[in-house]
């Protein structure tokens, strides 16, 4: 059983379940590189890793900030004091970066990582490949059923990538945001789904659709699918530690990191995270124009420019997202093209038709279609509209029950001119919600 512990930072106090963390800056700080690399080294010279084997797991290119930075320092506090150092990058289904992509993602310069990083493996989560995993256990039905609250009641195989437990310590290095499966990403995500068999990444996704991404989405604390992935990442046999940051506005920079326990650190950061990721709005808009980064390069990525901004758009209004360079629906996932977007209540209505349909393509489909209802006679109705504005060609677009616009007639400063349209440029980590007003009562 874990102990309840209190996390002290410069910002206040945070307590949650595990062991204890140390952090450094806040939601109204930024970290210079010096700063960064003396709280890494200093965290790291008092975690009992000597002589042991350490697999530090990153994440891949859809998340910012400045891992090379830290993986440099991380690797600068640990290369000659243990017995053997790898580094893991979390992909979830993402697909694989190639050779130059990786490289520049952990800052070497191409076909250099053994010089960068030299007596350290370096390998992606072949999460396609039934070799990669070990298996650690099942989490019972009945277990299911008391975390999900009884909206599942399956129960769960329980795998991992094998260089989870071939090491002695796991050390998860990563940012947290606000996110619409958990309520904010980092922490024990990074090993459920990052590397975990896709039987976790399923149920864990349709869960959080069943609960739907309005209602999770930026919330603080142990939502019920946060509370699975802690139950599969206490199965893990190795020492668990986590670096969690939380980043700044500009590309590479960042607010606050925190250390320690995986559950410690990660409430820590979002804490931090939900002042300075969450931004607030005093009323809801008719119409977003989401302008979305080149690190998501397909819209099974890409949707996130509408999961954060989905909170503030009026009923009836509608979402663009922008996004030339984005050319395919799911890189790793076709049966996105087969089952389209669609909410909820339109699978649930009709399971006999989709229950044998992967439910992480489920989820995804239900989280950026929104919120909506279905039924046998009225059909499908959604609150929002959805359009496309990307390189994914229109019938494609239409075939999967989306709008579509063409691209090149979108004039991103021309719609910051319009009245009630949001343009969110980066659009995809920071959340967008209405302030809410106080009760005249």
């Amino acid at each position: 059983m874990t102990e309840t512990v209190t996390v002290i930072r410069p910002t206040g106090t945070v307590t949650v379940a595990g062991g204890p963390a140390t952090s450094v800056g806040g939601p109204r700080e930024l970290l210079d590189g010096d700063r960064i690399r003396a709280f890494v080294a200093r965290s790291l010279a008092g975690a009992g890793v000597d002589g042991r084997s350490v697999c530090v797991l990153v994440p891949d290119a859809t998340r910012s900030g400045p891992l090379p930075l830290l993986l440099g320092a991380i690797h600068a506090a640990l290369h000659g004091r243990v017995a053997r150092l790898s580094v893991l990058v979390a992909l979830g289904t993402h697909a694989a970066m190639d050779g130059p992509s990786l490289a520049a993602h952990l800052g070497s310069p191409p076909g250099a990582l053994d010089e960068t990083y030299p007596d350290t493996v370096i390998a992606q989560h072949r999460w396609w490949d039934p070799t990669a995993f070990a298996a650690l256990g099942t989490i019972g039905s009945d277990r299911v059923a008391e975390l999900s609250g009884g909206l599942l009641t399956d129960a769960i195989p329980v795998r991992v990538n094998r260089a989870v437990v071939d090491h002695d310590v796991v050390l998860i290095v990563g940012p947290v945001f606000p996110h619409e499966v958990v309520g904010f990403s980092g922490g024990n995500k990074y090993l459920f789904p990052g590397v975990s068999g896709r039987e976790l990444i399923d149920v864990s996704h349709w869960l959080g659709a069943l609960l739907t991404s309005s209602a999770l989405i930026g919330t603080t604390g142990t939502t019920p699918v946060r509370a699975l992935i802690d139950e599969a990442a206490a199965m893990v046999p190795a020492e668990r530690l986590a670096f969690c940051t939380v980043t700044g506005t500009d590309p590479g920079t960042v607010r606050s990191v925190a250390f320690g326990d995986p559950v410690a650190a990660w409430a820590s950061a979002a804490e931090v995270s939900a002042e300075a990721h969450v931004r607030h709005l005093d009323a809801p808009v008719a119409q977003v124009l989401s302008l979305v980064p080149e690190r998501y390069d397909d819209l099974w990525t890409g949707a996130k420019g509408f999961y954060k901004v989905e909170p503030v758009v009026a009923d009836g209004g509608q979402v663009v997202l922008y996004a030339p360079h984005i050319r395919e629906l799911s890189l790793t996932h076709p049966r996105i093209a087969e089952i389209g977007y669609h909410c909820r209540d339109y699978f649930l209505g009709q399971w006999d038709r989709f229950a044998g349909v992967p439910w992480g393509d489920l989820a995804h489909s239900t989280h950026l279609r929104g919120s909506g209802t279905w039924d046998p006679v009225a059909g499908e109705r959604v609150r929002v509209t959805v359009t496309l504005a990307t390189g994914i060609p229109e019938e494609v677009t239409r075939s999967v029950g989306l709008d579509y616009l063409d691209p090149t007639s979108v004039d991103p400063v021309a719609w910051g001119d319009r009245a009630g349209t949001l343009v969110v440029p980066d659009a995809g980590e920071d959340l967008y919600r209405l302030r809410r007003t106080p009760d005249p009562g």
